[in-house]
């Protein structure tokens, strides 16, 4: 009988150490997360340097990757009566702040007039 107290402490004792493991793994892997954005920044910074004006869509798509945001509209040129598809990708390359979102202010914009890349950074955005 004493033998059966001895074991079921034991037991008792190594299954709430086990459990306090549980949780340093969920801690662990936050701070994962926390240097996901850093190396995606860092990669996109360098994905910039390999742009050159007049690439596609396409093109800037495959160096870049999957935006963070995307914005799209057809404007009207007034003195030609010509409609040009503008799209704008939005690619996080700065820290603002440590909300832990993503926000535009976060993010180069690269900008695309009828599917021709015309430039990116707050210039090329301000220009369309």
């Amino acid at each position: 009988m004493k033998s059966n107290l001895i074991s079921a402490a034991l037991i008792t004792a190594i299954s709430l150490g086990l459990s306090g493991c549980v949780l340093n793994v969920g801690d662990h892997e936050s701070s994962k997360s926390h240097d996901y954005w850093e190396v995606q920044q860092e990669k996109n910074r360098t994905s910039l340097t390999q742009l050159s004006l007049g690439m596609t869509f396409e093109q800037v798509q495959i160096i870049m990757g999957t935006a963070d945001f995307s914005e799209a509209f057809v404007s009207q040129n007034n003195a030609q009566s010509d409609k040009e598809q503008v799209k704008v990708l939005f690619y996080r390359t700065q820290w603002a702040k440590g909300d832990g979102k993503t926000t535009k202010d976060e993010c180069t914009p690269i900008v695309f007039k009828n599917n021709e890349l015309i430039g990116w950074g707050d210039a090329a955005y301000k220009q369309i």
